[in-house]
């Protein structure tokens, strides 16, 4: 949760853009479509990643998918998020996700095993945050890694990847990266699970 604990710093930057945004008319649900296209594109490219032209593209995306992830969110805080805007918002994320994994996976970087280990992880750790807000807890971003973190992750292992071509104890390191990912999902999923039971045994 290093990079979500800086959101507020982060949004400060991004205001002057996201108030020209505003000024242009955009919708936050337009940034979330381009956020969703971005990872499609980086699925598409992981696993066509024969060659270091592609991997780079697939890294691009990723980033491109986390900017209009945060622009989107402060765009739709400034001008007034609806819940229409918010659900979608949190369906294509999850579809981002799942895109951007099963991009690392299924382009071999990883072993299926693992890679559905960590789709399953991520999915939850999502489902228990939303499902706080839905019991009236609020919202709740807690645990060792948001999503922002782990796009930040996959994209540093993908830089790293195209410096660093060789396997380490069998698997690269975009492969490492993801176990990562599948363990630390599961353990922040949890973590939000204890908060989320703590806040419900109080009431």
């Amino acid at each position: 949760m290093t990079l979500n604990s800086l959101r507020p710093q982060a949004e400060k930057l991004m205001m002057p853009l996201v108030k020209a945004l505003e000024r242009m008319g955009v919708a936050p649900n337009l940034l979330s479509i381009a956020s969703l296209i971005s990872a499609v594109l980086a699925g598409v490219f992981f696993y066509y990643s024969f060659s270091k032209t592609f991997l780079f593209l697939a890294a691009l995306m990723v980033l491109l998918n986390a900017f209009f992830d945060a622009t989107d969110g402060a765009l739709a805080t400034l001008i007034g998020a609806t819940k229409k805007g918010d659900f979608l918002d949190h369906v294509l994320d999850r579809y981002s996700d799942t895109f951007i994994i099963c991009g690392i996976f299924f382009g071999g970087y990883a072993p299926w095993q693992v890679g559905v280990v960590a789709i399953i992880g991520v999915l939850l750790t999502s489902y228990m945050g939303t499902q706080a807000q839905a019991l009236d807890i609020g919202r709740y971003y807690g645990g060792i890694l948001g999503r922002a973190d782990r796009l930040m992750m996959i994209f540093l292992a993908t830089i790293a990847n195209l410096v660093y071509t060789n396997e380490i104890y069998g698997m690269s390191i975009l492969g490492w990266m993801l176990v990562i990912v599948a363990i630390t999902s599961h353990l922040t999923a949890i973590q939000r699970f204890a908060h989320v039971w703590k806040k419900l045994s109080k009431k």
